[in-house]
């Protein structure tokens, strides 16, 4: 009893001493300080306040903007220095930019048929009339006639590509366009509306006259040097006269019948062509010609 009310009295005490004993030694470890100096350094500090012209927050405001320039500088040098050691930027072009550009460049340069034809309206003619013609001859060997592909007649395939070539896409284009523009007054005519050609006299007449024209060309020319062209391949003779002889020959035995295939095909087949616009008379043509061409192949195109 006794003792714990003398510890409960001395508790205090103790804990002053101990308080005071800690405080001493802090201050042992801590500088002193002289009032004077301490005075001293807060005048300095008060008059380098008053006397800058930019207040302390300013300034702190300015450190920090410079701060973040360096920053943004820092950064803007980096990315330069990334994009102009990248391979595909070039000339400071954006390296997507460059890429596009290149790519609208090889893009451009394709080819393109439509420009082709454009441009080379005989040379596509004769395209598509050599085309045309071996497809047709194919089409009748191995479709109408049922011959196995390997055992197509190449030279018989050979016979129609020359001769598609030669006169469906040389002679043909130069005789129906060129020289039928000079001697009818084609364009009038084939731009108006069929209720007008119907009503336009002048223009019934020049159409009756190309079909008539036409008609004639087929039956003097066109059959015979089919003939003649096929007498080239068949024959084995290298020598023309053979080829004529041979060639007139077989035009004379199948005259009448091919007279009478070739008039009721290609009469209504010529009054379409030449009463449609220009640039639709010869892709009509072809796709008559290309029946027609299969026709004579499988009737006259075999040995």
């Amino acid at each position: 009893m006794k003792l714990s009310v003398l510890m409960s009295l001395a508790a205090p005490f103790c804990i002053l001493v101990v308080g005071t004993s800690s405080i001493s030694a802090v201050n042992a470890f801590t500088p002193t300080v002289n009032p004077l100096q301490t005075a001293t350094r807060h005048r300095s500090l008060h008059h380098r306040w008053t006397s800058s012209s930019t207040p302390l927050p300013m300034k702190l405001f300015a450190q920090k903007e410079r701060v973040s320039d360096s920053t943004v500088i820092s950064s803007q040098e980096s990315v330069k220095e990334k994009s102009s050691s990248s391979p595909i930027a070039v000339d400071g072009m954006p390296p997507l930019l460059e890429e596009f550009e290149a790519t609208s460049d090889a893009s451009s340069s394709s080819f393109s048929y439509g420009e082709f034809a454009r441009q080379n309206p005989f040379a596509n003619n004769i395209l598509i009339a050599t085309t045309k013609t071996a497809a047709a001859d194919l089409l009748a060997q191995t479709v109408i006639s049922q011959t196995p592909i390997t055992d197509v007649d190449w030279q018989r395939s050979l016979l129609f590509c020359l001769f598609g070539a030669t006169y469906l896409g040389g002679f043909q284009y130069l005789y129906q366009v060129n020289i039928f523009k000079k001697l009818f007054d084609v364009d009038k005519f084939t731009s108006q509306p069929w209720a007008d050609k119907i009503k336009d006299g002048p223009g019934l007449q020049a159409l009756a006259a190309q079909t008539a024209l036409d008609l004639g060309v087929l039956t003097l020319i066109y059959l015979p040097t089919f003939y003649i062209f096929k007498a080239g391949v068949f024959s084995g003779s290298l020598d023309p006269s053979v080829w004529v002889d041979t060639g007139i020959s077989s035009y004379q035995n199948n005259f009448s019948k091919d007279e009478f295939d070739l008039v009721r095909v290609w009469l209504p087949a010529d009054l379409v062509c030449f009463s449609v616009p220009l640039y639709l008379r010869l892709p009509v043509r072809h796709i008559v010609s290309f029946v027609w061409t299969a026709y004579l192949s499988f009737a006259r195109g075999g040995h």
